[in-house]
């Protein structure tokens, strides 16, 4: 497209800090340490996981960059980069999270397909842009339209990014009409993280952000706009991401059977251990990040030391110093809450975390339970075992 490429190789890759694990080197696929994770509530960009299908694509003249709104609508639109500038820009703090968080523990249940993920396939920023809805009005969709005049109830994001699932296609995803056009969904057009103008590993000059849904949805480097009247039919919407249960193998699987995953399940990781810990007798601290999807807060965390035996509360926290409440009026809705407790630990042990989040969702006790042949949505009760003995920390 006009002003930016997609290239056929990976010779011309940014940078990336040197602190990343990498899952995956073509096409690059990375996470940070869990402890750096922990260590703040706004992820740092350089920090922040890397989830990609393809090369990286590359600006060329961002003053001839545009997206194109076409579809089940009256008024199709080009729209240049300065016309997405030019509309209210709005910030929105949003925790990303990858579907296949977690999905080596899963692994060692039964084997799986996918990219092999620790815990740090997540991450929380700041996201600036114009808003989806007000976008939409320029091609005379007005706000909270489930269906337009001509039949359309999805919106679909194809990116510039190509990619082998697509047998060389774009990238794409679509989300229901009726979210895209709904302010109080905050489904960004975003062009900065941070505070910062995206970087290209982030989807620089534009991506779509949609809070509280894996990020398999939130389409990095926007080419297009759609809007359809069924969810699109791309590789990612109806041959992955969906969670089928235990007894299905890939000889069976009907992907027909199951609904595109959009909201992430409850979820909380400890950060401040790794699997396996030496450390002192006595005071510990256990502290990590706690995540719903759909916008709903986290109303507890709670912490054994003795495999789940017996639990604490832990505290939680968004902003230093200020205490969390699990309410959209008083807290970052979309994104996730720090917790921390100090335990007491004796001997070895394994320490565990679940959490609960304002609808009363609670982690799942067994990654056995929730095994799935894609390992996705590994949300079962996070465990780090811990050896007492000589301190390495």
């Amino acid at each position: 497209m006009p002003g930016v490429t997609g290239p056929s190789d990976y010779s011309l890759e940014p940078r990336r800090h040197p602190s990343l694990k990498i899952n995956a080197k073509e096409p690059f696929n990375a996470e940070p340490p869990r402890s750096a994770l922990g260590a703040s509530y706004v992820t740092p960009v350089y920090l922040f996981y890397k989830r990609n299908h393809g090369p990286i694509p590359i600006v060329d003249d961002i003053h001839s960059y545009s997206i194109s709104i076409s579809g089940l609508i009256e008024n199709p639109k080009q729209l240049f980069f300065k016309d997405i500038k030019a509309l209210p820009k709005y910030t929105v703090t949003a925790t990303l999270q990858c579907a296949g968080n977690r999905r080596t523990a899963m692994s060692q249940t039964r084997t799986v397909k996918g990219v092999g993920w620790d815990v740090s396939a997540i991450g929380n920023a700041v996201w600036g842009g114009a808003k989806l809805a007000d976008v939409l009005e320029l091609v005379g969709v007005p706000k909270f339209t489930g269906t337009t005049n001509s039949g359309g109830k999805h919106v679909e994001f194809v990116s510039v990014d190509k990619c082998k699932e697509e047998n060389g296609g774009p990238y794409k995803a679509s989300i229901p009409l009726i979210q895209a056009t709904n302010p109080e969904a905050d489904v960004l057009l975003a062009y900065e993280m941070n505070g910062e103008t995206l970087n290209r590993d982030h989807g620089y000059p534009l991506r779509g952000i949609v809070p509280g849904v894996i990020g398999a949805r939130s389409v990095k480097w926007l080419d297009s706009i759609n809007v359809i009247a069924e969810e699109c039919q791309g590789f990612f919407m109806q041959k992955d991401y969906k969670m089928f249960p235990p007894s299905v193998n890939w000889d069976n699987i009907n992907w027909s059977t199951r609904r595109p995953q959009m909201d992430f399940p409850v979820q909380c990781v400890i950060c401040s251990l790794e699997d396996v810990d030496a450390i002192k007798p006595g005071k510990v601290k256990v502290s990590g990040y706690a995540s719903s999807g759909g916008g709903r807060g986290i109303e507890r965390v709670d912490v054994s030391v003795d495999g789940g035996k017996t639990w604490v509360e832990a505290s939680r926290h968004q902003k230093t110093g200020i205490p969390y409440i699990s309410d959209p009026s008083s807290s970052d809705k979309w994104a996730w809450v720090l917790f921390e407790a100090t335990v007491n630990v004796e001997q070895s042990t394994q320490i565990v975390a679940k959490a609960v989040d304002s609808a009363a969702n609670v982690q799942p006790e067994k990654v056995e339970d929730i095994w799935n042949l894609r390992g996705i949505l590994n949300t079962s009760w996070h465990r780090v075992q811990v050896r007492v003995g000589h301190s390495n920390l």
